[in-house]
Formats: structure tokens, sequence, C-alpha cells
């Protein structure tokens, strides 16, 4: 027997999806140009904003697939 403890007392916080949030008192965030969420970055910001959630999506729609 080894010493890593019970498998059911696994942490899987990891798992959970949080909230997409604004920050209270900061600045204005863009929105994302194909679901209207709340992005990470300033209005200011210039070309294609994405949540994250959609700049995910987009990265495994382009990644290599072989």
């Amino acid at each position: 027997m080894d010493d890593m403890g019970d498998v059911d007392e696994r942490d899987d916080s990891y798992c959970e999806t949080p909230a997409v949030t604004e920050a209270p008192g900061g600045p204005p965030y863009a929105a994302c140009v194909l679901c209207q969420e709340p992005t990470e970055y300033p209005e200011s910001t210039k070309g294609i904003t994405l949540c994250p959630v959609c700049e995910w999506r987009e990265a495994e729609r382009t990644a290599c697939s072989g």
C-alpha cells in the first residue's frame, strides 16, 4: 500500500468553469465579437476581441489536427 491517501478525497475544483464577471471599478470591457460576453480586454483594444471561452474554442478549431 502507498501513503498517497484515499482516491475519494481528490480535489476536482480545477474542473469547474468560473463565471465570467466584470471586475468592479475596472475599465469598460470590450464585448466578445461572437457571443457578446465581456472580455478581459478594455474597449480601447483594437482588432477582434474574444471572451476566454471563445478564444479557447477558436484555438481548438485552428489547431493542427495531425
